[in-house]
């Protein structure tokens, strides 16, 4: 169980938001306030309120965030994007889940055998949604697309999407300061700062060490973070000047060092494949490939659910790699059946959260399906409203922004837009086996999606300059030669 400690820095993070609000420009801020929180906040650790979401290391920065950005620095933040698909499926994403609840008044009962003889009865294990679930599910909704909002308004332009790679790169590079320290004596922090373990520690060991996981759920989803950072680096690096470009160079060449001994092999693997594209390929190849990747993961689950994907020959192919490999992907194989048979029983608007969606032991009511994947739980919980919603927001923007680069050739694209993108790309690819979608996700996911609609509205936000802004030109006039101006 979490410590005093834990619930105590849940309770300090607005306060340490409020002062980057106010000592850093708003861009700077916002992000500081999101990937602060995901790499220091406790897991698990959360504060169950009434009528409202739970709040914890995901949505208190979120709430915060924006809180701060619209009401104490009287910041717009737009709640509609301007392309009519993007704003359905914000209404879809955020209503999708009236239907859900509407079609799951009824409680969920399990058939309990007692005794050695054949009595059986049965018993209500879980409740059924009422309206009062209606009003927390469609609250997180929304504080779930908060980071995209802030993203699409504030981390759209070329400075905003700089400031983005650059604070992935540098909360890359410091928390790979713990992850070594964990790589070499074992993970331990979150046991000695928090009090408690948040997961499978026999997870932890692979290949005769261990893997980092500091203070993130899993140790999946710190290597993937590293592989972000790479990312991150390498496109600051092509961007840079001389002197900045070694700099940024060997930053990637040591996170790439330190992802390796993550022991990850799906983000090695993006690493591999994507890196060396973000680093050498023209703009347009980079989209084409975070295209094919996004399409990738959104068909998966449409022909995972038909029973066109061949299993038997993956699980053959990662055999030859790995034993423990192929266990482990049979094992979310084997798990994915299981939640796609019990979703199948509702498969328009799902079963709804709080582990309806998850398959019992009729006998015991104990949970035996293990969701792994991020589609297969959203599938699950809101069917394939919610899913159609949940991925055209995160595929929209890649597919918005390619076509809009199509558009506009010849024209100077920002050299951070493409990167951005295939970072979102990777994660859509990383959902079809892990639950990594994080307010990190939705930044960039709001930051591709934004600068497609300053492509093609170039005057949109011509006119709103941000604090970011403004200071990048006095700095900019400071510098300049000759009488200096106040902006």
């Amino acid at each position: 169980m979490p410590n005093a400690l834990a619930n105590m820095m849940l309770l300090i993070w607005p306060l340490v938001s409020l002062l980057l609000f106010l000592r850093l420009p708003l861009e700077r801020a916002i992000l500081w306030c999101f990937i602060g929180g995901y790499l220091v906040l406790p897991p698990l650790a959360e504060f169950d309120l009434p009528l409202v979401p739970d709040m914890d290391k995901f949505t208190i920065p979120s709430v915060v965030a924006f809180g701060l950005c619209v009401w104490l620095l009287r910041k717009p933040v737009p709640l509609w994007p301007r392309h009519p698909l993007a704003r359905a499926l914000t209404i879809l994403f955020v209503l999708c889940v009236i239907p859900t609840v509407m079609t799951n008044k009824d409680p969920v009962l399990f058939q309990v055998l007692e005794g050695a003889g054949p009595i059986i009865f049965l018993t209500d294990m879980l409740p059924g949604l009422r309206w009062r679930d209606l009003g927390s599910v469609i609250i997180n909704q929304i504080i779930v697309l908060m980071p995209f909002l802030l993203a699409r308004r504030y981390l759209s332009c070329e400075a905003g999407q700089k400031e983005l790679l650059l604070a992935l790169c540098l909360a890359g590079l410091a928390y790979s300061i713990p992850s070594l320290f964990e790589i070499r004596l074992s993970p331990q922090l979150n046991i000695w700062i928090y009090g408690f373990f948040q997961h499978d520690f026999g997870q932890m060991m692979r290949q005769g060490g261990f893997r980092p996981i500091v203070f993130l759920p899993h140790a999946l989803w710190l290597a993937f973070f590293i592989f972000s950072s790479i990312v991150a680096a390498v496109a600051l690096a092509r961007a840079a000047q001389e002197r900045e470009r070694t700099k940024f160079a060997l930053a990637s060449v040591y996170l790439f060092g330190v992802l390796y001994l993550c022991k990850s092999l799906a983000s090695l693997a993006y690493g591999l494949s994507i890196v060396p594209v973000v680093a050498l390929a023209p703009a347009r190849w980079q989209m084409r490939l975070a295209m094919v990747i996004a399409v990738i993961a959104v068909t998966y689950p449409m022909l995972r659910n038909q029973g066109l994907i061949p299993t038997d020959a993956i699980l053959a192919q990662a055999e030859a790699i790995s034993t423990e490999r192929a266990q482990s992907l049979g094992y979310r194989f084997h798990n994915e059946a299981m939640m796609l048979e019990r979703a199948a029983e509702k498969p328009w608007f799902g079963w709804g959260g709080w582990g309806r969606n998850l398959v019992r032991d009729m006998e015991t009511g104990r949970i035996i399906s293990v969701p792994d994947g991020r589609w297969i739980i959203t599938f699950g919980a809101f069917g394939w409203l919610g899913y159609i919603a949940e991925m055209g927001m995160l595929t929209l923007p890649i597919f918005l922004l390619a076509w809009e680069m199509r558009r506009h050739r010849g024209h100077a694209f920002s050299p951070y837009a493409t990167p951005i993108a295939l970072i979102l790309a990777a994660t859509l690819a990383d959902m079809l086996l892990n639950d990594t979608l994080i307010p990190i996700t939705w930044l960039c996911a709001g930051s591709v999606l934004g600068y497609a609609e300053r492509l093609r509205n170039p005057d949109v936000f011509r006119s709103k300059r941000s604090l970011f802004d403004r200071q990048q030109a006095i700095r900019t006039s400071e510098q300049a030669p000759g009488p200096r101006s106040v902006l």
